[in-house]
């Protein structure tokens, strides 16, 4: 049975429902870790990227892994709660690889246009519509928020790895088969944003500032009283994000380490597996 509008509004005004949701936020004006791979030109040089711009043939790479990687992100999470027995984004439709079911006008267009532009193009921030999910219908209420708020981010994680197994593949089969050579440049630099995307997407919804993933972690370890007070903090999480990206960009930078460091790993690891036509989509 699904559940009728009214319904609906009274889990929300019970505040028996959470919204969990992937977010991603990019600086626009430094250059992605992607472009750190070491590819070599035919003269064994290593070339000299410019300044990334939002290009056509950039976002043609850019748009169609971004939207695979937050619907995988979302659908985790619903997934996650019908295993700990939530049926509510079943019985909403959101257990779906349909790409609209997933938008949001405010967070996946409008926010990300409006940042872009008052930031002069050096920051956009969005994200995709929240999955909803009733934790009362968890067997084991603590356990399973944590479950499924850990799901989004632990799936984007093994799509990062999934992106740097691909790379290797592609890039054998590259040599195997020249010909194919150009297109599969194509797709191996799909895979380096891919593992670039998901590792974004990994390390910013652990951020511990509600609403994000991380914060349904930081409640329990904080007492009751400060935990309370913590998820009430939640309603202007959306501000202080843009704040922090904005004015915070060593607090930032120091939180994202960590997973640009193991960015690093991955790409200095997979690149003896690089095309030479992987260079062209990376410059």
């Amino acid at each position: 049975m699904e559940p009728n509008r009214q319904m609906w509004r009274k889990s929300r005004q019970d505040n028996a429902l959470t919204l969990v949701g992937a977010s991603a936020t990019f600086r626009t004006d430094r250059p992605p870790a992607a472009r750190s791979l070491r590819v070599t030109s035919p003269d064994g040089e290593p070339p000299d990227y410019a300044q990334p711009t939002l290009h056509y043939q950039d976002l043609l790479l850019f748009v169609p892994v971004l939207l695979f990687s937050v619907i995988a992100h979302e659908y985790a999470h619903g997934y996650a709660a019908l295993k700990q027995g939530d049926t509510t984004a079943l019985m909403l439709g959101r257990l779906t690889w349909n790409p609209v079911k997933h938008i949001d006008p405010f967070m996946t267009v409008l926010l990300p246009a409006m940042l872009y532009f008052a930031s002069g193009g050096k920051m956009m921030l969005g994200g995709a519509k929240p999955v909803p999910v009733n934790p009362r219908n968890y067997r084991n209420f603590k356990r399973g928020d944590i479950i499924v708020s850990l799901a989004g981010v632990f799936v984007n994680f093994l799509l990062a790895l999934l992106a740097v197994v691909l790379f290797v593949l592609v890039g054998l089969l590259g040599r195997a088969v020249p010909g194919a050579s150009s297109t599969l440049g194509i797709v191996q630099a799909m895979m380096l944003i891919a593992v670039q995307l998901n590792l974004l997407l990994l390390a910013f919804n652990l951020i511990p500032i509600p609403p994000l993933d991380g914060s349904h972690v930081m409640k329990y370890l904080l007492p009751p009283a400060w935990s309370l007070r913590y998820q009430q903090f939640g309603r202007y999480g959306i501000v202080i994000l843009i704040l922090l990206l904005y004015m915070g960009g060593g607090i930032f930078n120091t939180w994202m380490r960590p997973v640009l460091a193991l960015q690093d790993v991955l790409f200095r690891w997979v690149d003896p597996f690089s095309l030479a036509t992987l260079r062209q989509w990376l410059s």
